[in-house]
């Protein structure tokens, strides 16, 4: 299994464990967090861009498939909002892949796995166009306005997710 982490930082020569913030893991065990190859493009955003991504597995219905995706080829999307549209354009990220040996699963779903030991990473490369990789890899980048209305929908759909950064997106938008 390749394990990846993604940085806008380009001479990173070990990740130390670090406390997590988030509230529903033990704030006392440091992690180095990684993401597996099928979550990979979830993270081809600059670090604090807000997203949503989802993808089709074998849980998805049909209604979400016909619903959410644009066809029937397309079965994974990373949206983001316009106005990221011009930094993700100028952000060249750096990948860094581990050894997978020490790591174990935060998160399936979310492709995180979680190391409690520092790494030295085996291999790292650049990626300079983040649009065109996401192409590459077969991802439907949609870009919003806001990105709530979509994060409330797919959160309560069949698709597999992950809302990233969303303390950075724009605020809700109310009815009037």
């Amino acid at each position: 299994m390749k394990l990846f982490h993604v940085s806008e930082e380009k001479d990173i020569s070990i990740f130390n464990p670090r406390l997590p913030s988030r509230k529903d893991l033990d704030p006392t065990v440091g992690l180095v967090w990684a993401i597996n190859e099928k979550c990979f493009s979830n993270f081809l955003t600059p670090r604090n861009c807000p997203r949503v991504t989802y993808y089709a597995n074998e849980a998805t219905t049909e209604e979400d498939r016909k619903h959410y995706l644009s066809s029937n080829v397309m079965q994974h999307v990373v949206a983001i909002e316009h106005k990221w549209f011009e930094i993700m354009k100028n952000t060249t990220l750096y990948v860094y892949e581990f050894d997978s040996s020490d790591f174990y699963e935060q998160d399936l779903g979310a492709g995180y796995y979680v190391s409690e030991q520092s790494q030295v990473p085996i291999r790292r490369f650049q990626i300079k166009d983040l649009f065109n990789e996401l192409f590459q890899r077969g991802i439907e980048v949609r870009l919003l306005a806001n990105l709530w209305d979509l994060c409330d929908k797919i959160a309560q759909s069949s698709f597999q997710y992950s809302m990233c950064r969303m303390g950075f997106a724009e605020q809700r938008l109310t009815e009037s």
